[in-house]
């Protein structure tokens, strides 16, 4: 909760902000790429929920180049084997919100979400309590997978 506190009223760029600082612990980047990186999703929908985002800030795909889109498909690719190995889910939703009206709550940076989704995932306290349970804090999730990254 302390994490979330702290960074509610962030101004500038999310994704932006984490790159430039160089404690990865505290802004829950899992791995740096030369083109691309990792991050820790501060509002997960599942435990394990990461972010693939590009180093430099462009609101589209198509706007970052050939070899910062095969990076981010690589490190995308990573993040489901050791997701699967760590939180053994039945299933992964991949994608990326690009623009505000598809969703994209940073609409400026484009990043690719990797979910990892269980069967009977969904229950009543996101409908009704409009509130969503994880079984792990965000810095025992950020451990875990950043361990696995680094082997």
């Amino acid at each position: 909760m302390k994490y979330v506190e702290n960074h509610k009223d962030q101004k500038g760029c999310i994704f932006c902000n984490a790159l430039a600082q160089t404690e990865d612990d505290d802004n829950l980047i899992i791995k740096r790429g030369d083109l691309a990186f990792v991050i820790l999703n501060l509002y997960p929908y599942t435990s394990g929920h990461i972010m693939v985002a590009p180093n430099a800030h462009q609101s589209s795909l198509e706007y970052i180049g050939r070899e910062a889109r095969a990076e981010m498909m690589e490190l995308v690719s990573q993040a489901i084997v050791i997701i699967k190995g760590i939180y053994k889910p039945h299933a992964f939703n991949v994608g990326a919100n690009i623009g505000e009206a598809a969703g994209a709550g940073e609409p400026g940076h484009v990043h690719m979400h990797i979910v990892p989704r269980w069967t009977g995932d969904t229950n009543f306290m996101g409908t009704l309590g409009e509130t969503r349970v994880l079984p792990e804090a965000l810095k025992d999730t950020y451990k875990r997978i950043r361990e696995s990254f680094q082997k």
